[in-house]
């Protein structure tokens, strides 16, 4: 009697600390009732698993946590039960486990649940060759939508939820403040979305490439800058912020754009108290809305986003390094040397998608 056919094995990357990450072996075992087993194929870092890598996160992310959550794949093995889907299928995850019962759930925002699993953080992530999750998380990405491109669902996901958190409207002025890989991505969807945009952002490398998007990007820092805005908005204020810098000084920019009741939406995450200009909240009667995550379809609008072409995502890709080189892909994202997004090559070697 022959042997049973045996799982191959995985490679990883595992947060052993602060500042320390370790590529490991690992082995893969066929997928739970209700669970599929995906090849990861590209897996994005963010500013969230850069937290990690900080040790900012350990209450959370206890070694050895496997990190990743922005990702593509092909399905590689279904579990008992699971319907709808075949291996070879190519698939992104949503990366959020709810409750159901919680009161956030029970009122219909269960991606906001107040105890939300999220995969990549509280559970084991995508940073590694084989995968497996809820067969509930998939989602399908279209036959010839690259699957290092594809890596990006989840952040227009969040851009998507921000924009319409926001409820921008089609001829709106919206200033983003922030142009890392999420500002550059709320300033894409929401230009698609009808409103006129304006970038801050600092960094001139950034600037640059939101300048080759064709988006109008200036320096907040600049002495001019203040009035730039009145004159762009015609002397009224933008309509809606974005806080994407996470920075007090973003914070104070975007307060100070806003038109009488404009909208401010608080995406970045701050990790401590800011001080913000509660006078000019009373004086304009503006309106302060936060923006966390993403649902399923927010999700399912950034497939559709990225299928038609409408994201610059090869523009955004910076750099592509294998799984074993984690640890510079990460050192070159925090060093934010000329790198917009950088992605892990999770592929088994010799794979070719």
């Amino acid at each position: 009697m022959s042997a049973p056919p045996q799982s191959p094995p995985t490679r990883r990357v595992a947060y052993s600390g602060r500042r320390n990450l370790v590529v490991e072996a690992a082995d893969s075992v066929a997928p739970p009732p209700g669970h599929v087993r995906i090849d990861v194929a590209y897996t994005g870092i963010c500013g969230t698993d850069l937290h990690i890598y900080h040790g900012d996160m350990d209450g959370r992310v206890h070694p050895p946590g496997v990190l990743g959550h922005e990702m593509s794949g092909l399905v590689a093995e279904l579990g008992a039960g699971v319907e709808g889907w075949r291996p070879g299928d190519a698939v992104t995850v949503m990366p959020l486990r709810w409750c159901g019962e919680c009161p956030a759930c029970r009122a219909g925002h269960s991606h906001i649940c107040h105890r939300l699993v999220f995969l990549g953080i509280d559970a084991p992530g995508s940073m590694q060759s084989s995968w497996t999750v809820p067969a509930e998380t998939l989602v399908r990405l279209p036959y010839d939508l690259r699957l290092d491109h594809a890596a990006l669902v989840e952040p227009v996901a969040v851009a998507v939820h921000d924009v319409r958190r926001a409820a921008l409207q089609p001829g709106e002025r919206a200033l983003v403040v922030g142009g890392g890989p999420i500002g550059l991505l709320l300033a894409v969807v929401a230009r698609r979305s009808g409103a006129a945009v304006l970038l801050a952002e600092p960094d001139p490398f950034r600037r640059s490439v939101a300048e080759g998007l064709g988006l109008t990007a200036l320096d907040p820092r600049a002495e001019g800058f203040p009035a730039t805005v009145d004159r762009w908005t015609g002397g009224e204020g933008a309509a809606v912020a974005f806080e994407v810098s996470g920075a007090e000084a973003g914070v104070a920019t975007a307060v100070g754009a806003l038109a009488t009741r404009g909208r401010l939406v608080q995406v970045a995450i701050h990790p401590a108290p800011r001080h913000m200009d509660l006078h000019r909240f009373f004086w304009r009667e503006l309106t302060l809305v936060g923006a966390r995550l993403y649902d399923r379809d927010d999700f399912t609008a950034a497939v559709g986003l990225l299928g038609e072409g409408a994201i610059p995502a090869r523009a955004l890709i910076s750099r592509t390094e294998p799984l074993e080189r984690a640890g510079e892909a990460f050192a070159a994202l925090e060093s934010g040397a000329g790198v917009m997004k950088v992605l892990i090559d999770c592929r088994a070697a010799g794979e070719a998608r």
